[in-house]
């Protein structure tokens, strides 16, 4: 019975920290633009490289 004296406030404080990291992802803008990034690792790079070739030469 005792050890939930230490584990009630462990995972109190726990439930604390994953609630500020996630305020924290919130506010900083880590959900702003989910789909891009799942479009972007579809998307061919050598195109990318290609393009930038071709303006730098010109």
């Amino acid at each position: 019975m005792e050890i939930l004296y230490v584990l009630l406030p462990v995972s109190v404080l726990l439930v604390l920290a994953i609630l500020a990291v996630l305020g924290w992802a919130v506010n900083a803008g880590q959900f702003e633009d989910i789909e891009q990034e799942g479009l972007r690792i579809l998307s061919n790079e050598d195109d990318k490289v290609e393009d930038n070739v071709e303006r730098r030469q010109d």
